[in-house]
């Protein structure tokens, strides 16, 4: 692997299990604010509208940016049909071509999630809810998951490349 893509490879890998560390924490979070919404509801009869809410915005930050921390840690989930039988050589081969439709798919994703984060700045969306929170905020963290898992797949492409190269068997 050259010396640019190899410290892309590192630069990136780097970025996404700092920030799927950090979000990991993330559950706890959601964790307090259920609990919060439970004593509010239930103990002290004071229900909060904006729990709710809060909970899914954490739990949709937790899976977006956390995506590229499970593709680092092979966590996300693959049909094993076969995959399973392959040789080491035929899993990388197997994933390079199969990364190519991954990053095809993110990119419209990242181009996608852009106009919309555009589009909700420009006309200040809110939730259509009692509490009405603000937009923007969600869509910005999701913008960045999406960045971070197409450079993390762009990575994980040039390392399956690299395996394929290595791998003299199979």
């Amino acid at each position: 692997m050259s010396k640019i893509i190899s410290a892309y490879v590192n630069f990136v890998d780097s970025v996404c299990i700092r920030v799927g560390r950090i979000v990991m924490y993330g559950v706890f979070f959601m964790m307090f604010v259920l609990i919060l919404s439970f004593v509010t509801r239930n103990i002290i009869n004071y229900p909060m509208m904006w729990i709710i809410e809060m909970a899914q915005f954490t739990i949709t930050a937790y899976y977006l940016l956390g995506g590229g921390y499970s593709m680092i840690t092979d966590d996300h989930v693959r049909m094993d049909l076969f995959y399973g039988k392959l040789t080491e050589k035929g899993k990388a081969k197997m994933d390079a071509f199969t990364s190519i439709f991954l990053i095809f798919y993110l990119v419209i994703l990242f181009y996608g999630s852009i106009t919309s984060l555009q589009y909700t700045i420009q006309t200040k969306q809110k939730l259509f809810t009692a509490w009405a929170p603000y937009v923007w905020p969600i869509k910005t963290l999701m913008l960045i998951g999406i960045l971070l898992m197409l450079l993390q797949a762009i990575a994980m492409f040039f390392k399956n490349l690299e395996k394929i190269k290595n791998n003299k068997r199979g």
